[in-house]
């Protein structure tokens, strides 16, 4: 009995110590992750990757559309059609979007 209840004492001491431990590294890595994210270099790259990505996007959709042409079902048309050109609610038509930024 006196052995289990040290197991159990030491038991509970190392979880004590070990969350307390592992919360401190959490909150470097995090502290660590935040500063990633707000280095310029990473914020370029980030948005230059994003933009390359909605060009290339664009593309795919509009020889997608041009290569199937009318085997789509009409509701699959409409939204790959709204990914080719974004209509405001003022009529004005767009092909830039927000996706990517951050309002942080």
């Amino acid at each position: 009995m006196r052995y289990k209840l040290t197991f159990a004492a030491g038991l509970a001491l190392g979880y004590v110590i070990g969350t307390r431990a592992g919360r401190e590294r959490y909150e470097r890595m995090k502290k660590a992750a935040k500063d990633f994210a707000r280095n310029p270099a990473v914020r370029n790259a980030a948005e230059s990757a994003a933009q390359t990505g909605r060009q290339y996007a664009g593309k795919a959709a509009h020889v997608v559309g041009d290569k199937v042409g009318d085997r789509l079902p009409a509701s699959v048309t409409d939204r790959v059609s709204a990914l080719r050109g974004r209509v405001h609610a003022n009529g004005q038509v767009t092909e830039d979007d927000d996706w990517g930024t951050s309002n942080t």
